[in-house]
């Protein structure tokens, strides 16, 4: 049991980074939205669902990183790797924002093409590709980050970016 236990654990701090970063950039993301559209009358996201967005983001991150294809360079400078998942991440994000359009406008129509047709006559292109474009920044920078830590590693990263622990606290606060 202590294995599972365990095992959860590792997982939970795994995802944790990537849950917080996608948190804080799908906030961002929402209120940018929010200033494009306030007159629109559009239903924004609430915090639950960017929440729980976030929460899948941040699971598809620790799933992508155990695929043997996602770090395809690693003996290559950092820029490859970032590059790399900057893309596959991408992909992801325009996919989801993609249907995510597309479930609004197929909660009107009668079906799924229709939804589909309705979605790319009517839709807001530029802001669409402003929202992606905006995505894009934060996923670059959430990949950069990352590669970074993967090389040189949690601990030192930590201490390179907030200092060293007070005396007394252990590593142990922080993990």
């Amino acid at each position: 049991m202590s294995d599972v236990v365990a095992t959860i654990k590792h997982e939970f701090l795994e995802m944790l980074p990537p849950t917080i970063f996608f948190l804080v950039a799908l906030h961002i993301v929402a209120v940018i939205r929010a200033l494009m559209v306030r007159s629109s009358g559009i239903e924004l996201e609430t915090s639950a669902s960017i929440l729980l967005a976030a929460l899948i983001l941040g699971k598809a991150v620790l799933i992508a990183n155990m695929m043997p294809f996602i770090n395809r360079f690693p003996d290559k400078p950092l820029i490859w790797n970032v590059g790399w998942k900057t893309l596959i991440y991408m992909l992801v994000a325009l996919l989801v924002h993609y249907l995510e359009r597309l479930y609004e406008y197929w909660k009107e129509a009668p079906s799924l093409a229709a939804a589909n047709h309705t979605l790319l006559v009517e839709m807001n292109w530029p802001r669409f590709w402003a929202i992606q474009i905006l995505l894009l920044t934060l996923i670059f920078s959430y990949c950069v980050i990352a590669e970074i830590v993967r090389v040189v590693g949690r601990e030192r990263f930590r201490r390179m970016f907030f200092g060293p622990l007070p005396q007394g606290s252990g590593s142990r606060a922080l993990d």
